[in-house]
């Protein structure tokens, strides 16, 4: 019989896939079948040597540790993870020492060997094993614990279960885990492109009401030189981290006084926010839309027609009772009603829709908000304005007739793509989330269901742009399309989100008089262009390492006289900017002319003006650039000319090319 190793001897091949199932190298293969190799720099390669190094974890854990108990370890983005339940949390001295074993693990060339099991020679096997026991328990049959928690699909896949033998070169049975695989052949195939990252505390299967595990997170890559490339990202990352530079630029902050997740912008944030709002809206205003408003918070019942309570109610803060009135006596003379802050704004902007009739001739109908909403993110998940609890949505919902969606999906998705060029990211994919039949998660029928994806993949696909599916991934009400962007440094974020969806419609009865004078549903189209105004500050800010293009930077343009005597002439240069809408300033401090220039610099104002005995004298300034680049002698009202193009074309001014 014919196996992998036969069919792929070249050593980059570590798995394959046999009529579309991933497979180890070491599973037999007839002449009928379709074979596929998995190469190990593929993304699923990279999957399954993350997930074959979180095994070698986890033996050089229990090494160490006999007594330690295994949860779950799945490869995640650049890495991976495994959860241990110890009865002492790991210090970085553990890490050392499981290093260490690891390294000696992958020299002894462990093969990973594939068994099936039934449920009672897992069971046995497993016995001291409580979290994979509750895998296999949790809905009486093997691998109806795939869905339990994130990243257990790994361990137990449908319809069978299977158990992976770590087999030394003798033969002998070095250690096992209960595993869906595939796996790399061995262990030496690993290498030296791994290394142990970090330990976090982490809820089994994520709950705060099961115990708590210790997290050990990895990465692993083919080669040392991509483990050394990845960490040289890591650490760019580091220094662009938004919080990090928050905190130096002045920008915004989290006052425990007020809460986790809540944020109050300083001024030097408030007005990079507001450039990002005003730009936002001028598009919108371009493109047709109806700005509008609603409240932060509501009665119960409209989260109930939403179908939010639903299936949102984890994500959502704890109602407040009120209205309720109690006599003298403690009886209850009125009763109260239940509000919660919005999650959302979409119901809001239906019951606008609803508030009268309408007519096919004003449709398509455009409603848009900055509308702050509120979300009960578990505290462990919070980060920095990338993920808060307070958020304001640039959030949009559309209503149009059924011969208007393609069009519509497309000219947003054009705007889409036009706004975030506007504030430099320019390299794009898209991303296409779908739902899955059968699950009662995702509300309506199943043809809107189909419908709704295949419009969207049409217009997906005529954009020209890579798409991907993601499986799984749509809201309750409908399927989306995602518009990831990667960032300076390579890194991808999910950014603009176009959602179709016909089941709201529906809930809220809403209406249109059509052209044959009968009511017809409107088709849904919820969209936000940035996503939040919170987490895309975080993403620009990160993504410029806080080198603001001009017409976002707090303060575009600072004065630098070369002596006091100076100072006045400088002023009088800056109140000519300032009448042009420039955000510019003098600093009148006591320090030295090269130390302010440091301190500007190091604040990373845009642009510097200097000016001394020879500018005053010819009416000029000079420029001063981020790259510590001069330009000498630049009569005022070119310079303010310059700086207003700039400022509109929305350029980075970092040398003096930027600014000719």
């Amino acid at each position: 019989m014919t196996t992998g190793f036969d069919l792929y001897p070249d050593r980059n091949v570590i798995a394959l896939r046999v009529d579309g199932e991933l497979k180890d190298l070491a599973t037999e293969v007839t002449d009928t079948q379709t074979t596929e190799p998995v190469t190990i720099d593929s993304p699923v390669g990279l999957d399954i040597l993350r997930h074959s190094t979180a095994h070698v974890l986890a033996q050089a854990v229990q090494r160490i540790r006999p007594q330690s108990n295994l949860g779950i370890g799945p490869p995640i983005t650049d890495g991976f993870y495994y959860d241990f339940g110890v009865d002492e949390p790991f210090t970085p001295e553990d890490l050392k020492a499981i290093s260490k074993e690891m390294q000696r693990i992958i020299r002894e060339g462990q093969r990973f060997t594939r068994r099936v099991v039934t449920e009672e020679e897992a069971r046995a096997e497993l016995a001291h094993e409580p979290f994979k026991l509750e895998l296999i328990d949790l809905a009486g049959g093997p691998g109806s614990g795939a869905d339990a928690a994130e990243g257990a699909s790994v361990e137990i896949g449908a319809g069978e279960l299977t158990i992976y033998d770590n087999v030394t070169k003798d033969g002998e049975v070095a250690w096992k885990d209960l595993c869906r695989g595939p796996h790399v052949p061995g262990t030496r195939m690993i290498g030296n492109g791994w290394d142990l990252t970090r330990v976090a505390a982490a809820y089994w299967r994520g709950s705060e009401k099961n115990p708590q595990l210790q997290r050990i997170y990895g990465t692993a890559w083919p080669t040392k030189d991509e483990l050394r490339a990845h960490q040289e990202r890591l650490a760019e990352a580091e220094r662009r981290d938004h919080r990090k530079l928050g905190v130096e630029m002045d920008l915004f902050s989290f006052p425990d006084e007020i809460g986790s997740g809540l944020a109050v912008f300083h001024p030097k944030g408030g007005i990079i926010r507001y450039e990002i709002e005003e730009n936002l809206r001028r598009h919108l205003l371009r493109n047709g839309y109806d700005v509008v408003n609603s409240p932060h918070i509501t009665k119960k019942d409209l989260f109930q027609t939403s179908g939010h309570l639903q299936t949102y109610a984890d994500g959502m803060f704890p109602p407040m009772h009120l209205d309720e009135v109690v006599d003298d006596e403690g009886n209850i003379t009125r009763q109260g009603q239940d509000y919660y802050l919005k999650p959302m704004n979409c119901p809001f902007h239906n019951l606008i829709f609803r508030s009268r009739g309408r007519s096919y001739r004003e449709l398509p109908l455009r409603l848009a908000e900055f509308g702050t909403v509120y979300r009960y993110e578990k505290s462990g998940t919070l980060s920095g304005l990338t993920r808060v609890r307070g958020l304001t949505q640039d959030d949009a919902h559309i209503y149009v007739t059924q011969d208007q969606v393609r069009e519509e999906l497309t000219t947003n998705l054009n705007l889409v793509l036009e706004l975030l060029r506007d504030y430099g990211l320019n390299d794009f994919y898209l991303e296409l989330s779908t739902n899955e039949e059968g699950n009662d998660k995702f509300l309506g029928e199943p043809e809107q269901w189909r419908t709704a994806i295949d419009t969207l993949r049409e217009v997906a696909v005529e954009s020209g742009l890579e798409l991907v599916d993601d499986s799984g991934g749509a809201a309750f009400y409908g399927p989306k399309i995602s518009v990831q962007a990667r960032d300076a440094i390579g890194r991808t974020w999910q950014m603009s989100t176009i959602q179709l969806d016909f089941n709201q419609p529906e809930r809220f009865a809403l209406e249109y008089t059509g052209p044959d004078g009968h009511k017809h549903r409107p088709v849904m189209i919820h969209r936000a262009l940035l996503g939040s105004v919170e987490r895309f500050f975080a993403i620009l800010l990160e993504h410029y390492a806080g080198d603001f293009p001009l017409w976002l930077a707090p303060a575009q343009v600072v004065g630098v006289p070369v002596a006091d005597d100076f100072a006045p002439y400088l002023d009088d240069v800056i109140a000519q900017l300032r009448a042009a809408g420039i955000r510019a300033e003098v600093d009148h401090s006591d320090d030295r002319m090269q130390k302010k220039i440091r301190n500007h610099t190091t604040a990373k104002v845009p642009l510097i003006l200097i000016a001394g005995a020879q500018d005053r004298e010819a009416g000029t300034v000079s420029f001063r650039f981020r790259d510590g680049s001069q330009e000498n002698g630049v009569p005022i009202a070119t310079a303010i000319e310059r700086i207003r193009t700039a400022v509109s074309s929305h350029a980075r001014v970092m040398t003096a090319e930027d600014l000719a």
